[in-house]
């Protein structure tokens, strides 16, 4: 492990405990320093939790986290007023209003107070904006006209605008195109201070200087990007499962002599018996009890040996990671492979989705995917209309990109009836398994901090839920739907690799 340079963020045996009694996080020791450092994780190991305790949303309910310096962040989830701009994403509205009223000749105490000795601000506004990918005039564009990779770019390229000497970025390529990841990752390779990121993306992880793992209740950090540390870790797992293998193996030899050695004991004892018919009987006694003796001894000697290959067995165990993966079972959507499911239309040309069918909506942020499948849900226009999408069913799951279709304040089964009723509570708790949504944290009520606190267990929850739909809109044959900003729109089959746009 390298050295950790200059502490900005250290944690002293920290813990936190829900209010509902379960326990998140405990007993953390680490220390971030100036730099880059990954943090990984399992869905809901509390790699959100950590970093709202980091940013001080949260409070420890044990120990103590000490920054040295104002902590900045970036949430996994944007609460974005509709009616906020580009400029308040930015965190830069106050002062941008108080720098354009004094150019306007409003120069009131309270303007030059707001506005500080930052008045380059609308110059140094205007460049993040065009490191988020928007155009120049963009600083007073309505948020709710950005699309959620353009608005999520945004408000990192505001974190970079303020300066935070600490900056804490929870997976911040969800929503990201590849045009838009290659923006962050310019972003990130000049980041000044001290950056924590959250993250499933590779690529991004590979970026950075450090990784940090949280599991099972411990932070450990590993110098170098993830993929050093997951070759260390491959190595590790590697050796625990030949030391797991030696360990079963010493445990069946031992079983195996355990029940030879007794197998043997008996055979004497038989013999000693037919011996002992021809024997006084004070000899036969003492024969009797010194092989009752020295039976005795071997067992315990054997059985120790089995009980210590057993632990042996369970200490080399417990060090292979045994990480539950996900299992999906598509139910069958019963679709006659020529009914007509919906519409998807362009300016000059209209797609057909019929039958079981898969099909990939692709194209950059803002280009309107988003949009084209809400309005393939509500039947509205999608956009200025160019675009446009029916639905000829109404059994349609939808998966949003803000994971907003959960009720906190109940419990997942709950989540999972309102979509599907008639299913009994057994299946569905047994569907919820496995998506690795167990125990009465998820399955229990438990109020909504525990499951705002894990998104990973959000999203799993909210695709349990559809699934449970068994919608029309299942699919089998694959095709791809590409969305433009000119709204224009092309389809092309990958079997064949034909192109066909607009």
């Amino acid at each position: 492990m390298s050295a950790i340079r200059t502490p900005s963020l250290v944690l002293t045996d920290v813990g936190y405990t829900w209010p509902d009694g379960t326990i998140a996080l405990q007993g953390l020791t680490a220390a971030f320093g100036r730099g880059r450092t990954g943090l990984v994780g399992a869905n809901g190991a509390g790699k959100s939790t950590l970093l709202r305790l980091l940013s001080g949303e949260l409070t420890p309910t044990s120990g103590t986290i000490t920054a040295e310096g104002e902590v900045d962040v970036l949430p996994q989830t944007l609460t974005l007023r509709t009616s906020a701009t580009v400029a308040d994403l930015l965190g830069v509205r106050e002062q941008l209003d108080a720098y354009r009223a004094i150019l306007a000749g409003e120069a009131s105490p309270a303007n030059f107070e707001t506005l500080g000795d930052d008045w380059e601000v609308e110059t140094r506004a205007t460049a993040a904006v065009r490191e988020a990918g928007l155009d120049e005039g963009d600083l007073d564009r309505p948020v709710g006209t950005l699309s959620g990779g353009e608005a999520v770019l945004t408000a990192i390229a505001g974190i970079r605008l303020r300066g935070a000497p600490i900056a804490l970025l929870d997976e911040p390529t969800n929503n990201l195109d590849r045009e838009a990841r290659a923006r962050l990752s310019a972003m990130v390779a000049t980041w000044r201070g001290t950056l924590v990121v959250v993250s499933h993306d590779v690529r991004l992880l590979d970026e950075l200087d450090e990784t940090a793992e949280l599991r099972a209740g411990s932070l450990t950090l590993f110098g170098g990007p993830y993929s050093a540390y997951r070759e260390r870790v491959d190595l590790e797992q590697s050796a625990a499962e030949q030391a797991e293998r030696t360990a079963k193996q010493a445990l069946v030899q031992e079983k195996r002599q355990r029940r030879e050695a007794e197998a043997k004991i008996a055979q004497r004892n038989r013999a000693g018996r037919k011996a002992a018919e021809s024997m006084p009987k004070i000899l036969a006694n003492a024969y009797k009890n010194s092989a009752e003796v020295s039976s005795g001894k071997l067992r315990g000697t054997l059985d120790d040996r089995v009980r210590s290959a057993r632990d042996r067995l369970e200490v080399a165990g417990s060090r292979v990671r045994a990480d539950d993966r996900i299992l999906i079972d598509l139910p069958d959507p019963r679709v006659p492979a020529g009914r007509r499911l919906a519409e998807l239309a362009g300016r000059t040309r209209s797609v057909i989705v019929q039958g079981p069918e898969r099909i990939a909506l692709t194209g950059r942020n803002g280009a309107g995917k988003t949009t084209l499948l809400a309005a393939l849900v509500s039947g509205a226009a999608a956009g200025n209309g160019a675009l446009t999408a029916v639905a000829h069913t109404a059994r349609i799951g939808y998966l949003t990109q803000r994971l907003d279709g959960l009720d906190d304040a109940a419990s997942a089964i709950e989540n999972v009836r309102s979509t599907a009723p008639s299913v009994p509570p057994g299946d569905v708790r047994n569907r919820l398994a496995r998506f690795l949504i167990r125990g009465t944290r998820w399955i229990g009520r438990s109020g909504p901090s525990p499951a705002a606190s894990a998104s990973g267990c959000c999203w799993r929850g909210c695709c349990s839920r559809i699934l449970r739909l068994s919608c029309s809109c299942s699919t089998s044959r694959r095709t791809t739907w590409t969305c433009r900003a000119s709204n224009s729109s092309s389809m092309r089959s990958p079997a064949t690799g034909a192109r066909s746009s607009s």
